[in-house]
């Protein structure tokens, strides 16, 4: 009996201890988890949208929009642990995730523009804007 009893209080402890580290972790980094939700919630809701109006509401499409989520929570997660226990390590995080917001915020503005937020020349302008040197659209 006191064999589990001290298995279960080293366990309750262990476990404790977990996730104390993974919130502490979490909270001194709330911004970069928020901005992550943000933009994958963002894209999804206009993708959820633009969807509804070409082909109708797809449940498997709008479960996608979680696991996203959930890939990078986890993927942040991982880099923040990597950046907290190698110290030469502070531009990873930066490094892995700018792709991620990049092409988040160009499938947003494309998902807003489908969905019918954005016009159509107001994207062409954005678009535009973006690749100045290639000149104008005709």
């Amino acid at each position: 009996m006191k064999t589990i009893k001290l298995a279960i209080l080293t366990s309750t402890m262990s476990l404790g201890f977990i996730c104390s580290y993974f919130m502490e972790l979490t909270m001194q980094n709330a911004e970069q988890y928020l901005a992550i939700s943000t933009l994958v919630f963002a894209d999804g809701f206009f993708g959820i949208i633009a969807g509804i109006k070409r082909e109708g509401f797809k449940t498997y499409k709008a479960i996608k929009i979680l696991r996203t989520l959930l890939f990078w929570v986890i993927m942040l997660t991982v880099i923040l642990v990597i950046e907290k226990s190698i110290p030469g390590a502070s531009w990873l995080s930066e490094t892995m995730l700018m792709p991620l917001v990049v092409f988040q915020l160009i499938s947003t503005v494309k998902n807003a523009s489908m969905a019918g937020f954005i016009k159509g020349n107001v994207l062409n302008q954005i678009l535009d804007n973006i690749d100045k040197h290639k000149g104008l659209r005709k």
